[in-house]
């Protein structure tokens, strides 16, 4: 079905027929259809080449060969594995915004933070017949599910993170936990706890991982030690913090001044707990996150900011504009973030 659709598939007005690019460019129709829709399983350099192909032949593909070849259902898929916290919850936000302005629907596919759901979900009724294109939040996809995606061969964007063969919005998390950690080091904190990420679904893939090699390899540029018994884990949830802080703070020895958290949500769990018991923020131990949530602010948590609904609300974009036949519109693309100091961090005191 889709090999039918490829070949009927015409450029505009322009007579360039998708046969003329895969030609020129020496592959095959079915890979300039994956290349030009974002879809995985093209390498970085082929899609560049098939895109600049089309460019210069001025290919353009007709909007009713860009949707499945049963035609359109005016709705695209969101897939995320969890709807309740503060990063799904936005991106979905930002995803309705450009949908609701193009008049299109959403379809949310929630995993409910466990992959109980993943083979249901992605069987054939998952997507078949039933969406244009997939929004993807924060999640890894197994080698299976990317190419049951590629056969339905459906525009694909990933949100909050790379995933590799796939197009990604999300900010530069190494980047962004280096900002983090140097902010505390500037303060001149040298005894530093980490409390990173470590989501035993897997769902997050590469996220917390990267954010504690930032961790490791800025304190390690700045000849400081990175102590194993500082080093706690959380599911990015506010009670995940408390109970990090509760393990922390209970062990013997020396203290850290400060931590990094990974996330803003456990970064408030430990700011709840360490006024529960009795330890002062900042005077006795600087909190920094990354996110910026929305209590954030009222909570006085310094915090490298992010905005995912706008990532979402471009990622969105993308693949509108890749369904009305704008070919490269999906492609990767790095998000900003910014350190925002609040009443969190503060030098250590002597």
């Amino acid at each position: 079905m889709a090999r039918t659709n490829e070949r009927s598939q015409r450029g505009g007005h322009s007579g360039v027929s998708i046969e003329d690019v895969a030609a020129a460019a020496g592959v095959s129709t079915a890979t300039v259809s994956r290349a030009v829709r974002g879809l995985p399983r093209v390498s970085p350099a082929t899609r560049q080449k098939i895109l600049d192909v089309a460019g210069d032949l001025g290919y353009v593909a007709s909007s009713s060969a860009s949707g499945l070849a049963t035609g359109r259902t005016k709705t695209i898929g969101v897939l995320a594995p969890f709807v309740s916290r503060w990063f799904f919850s936005k991106a979905i936000e930002g995803a309705d915004r450009e949908l609701h302005a193009r008049n299109y629907n959403l379809s949310l596919f929630n995993l409910g933070g466990h992959g109980s759901n993943r083979e249901r979900l992605f069987s054939k009724t998952m997507v078949y017949k039933q969406i244009d294109a997939l929004l993807v939040l924060c999640m890894a996809l197994t080698h299976e599910e990317l190419e049951h995606l590629q056969k339905i061969d459906i525009p694909l964007v990933v949100v909050g993170g790379h995933v590799e063969e796939c197009a990604y919005i999300g900010i530069d998390d190494y980047a962004a936990a280096s900002t983090a950690v140097r902010h505390l080091i500037d303060l001149g904190h040298r005894d530093i706890a980490l409390l990173h990420g470590d989501d035993e679904t897997d769902l997050n893939f590469d996220v917390p991982r990267v954010r504690i090699l930032a961790f490791k390899d800025v304190m390690m540029a700045a000849a400081l030690p990175t102590r194993p018994e500082w080093d706690e884990w959380g599911d990015f949830t506010v009670p995940s913090g408390q109970a990090a802080f509760r393990r922390l703070w209970s062990k013997p020895g020396a203290k850290p001044t400060a931590i990094f958290c990974a996330s803003d949500e456990m970064a408030m769990g430990v700011i709840f707990e360490a006024s529960r018991l009795g330890v002062r923020v900042p005077e006795d131990l600087s909190v920094v996150g990354i996110d910026n949530h929305d209590f954030a602010e009222a909570v006085g948590l310094t915090t490298v900011g992010q905005r995912p609904d706008e990532q979402a609300e471009l990622a969105t974009k993308m693949l509108l504009d890749e369904l009305d036949g704008q070919i490269g519109s999906v492609q990767s693309a790095v998000a900003p973030h910014e350190l925002i100091v609040r009443r969190t961090t503060a030098p250590p005191q002597s």
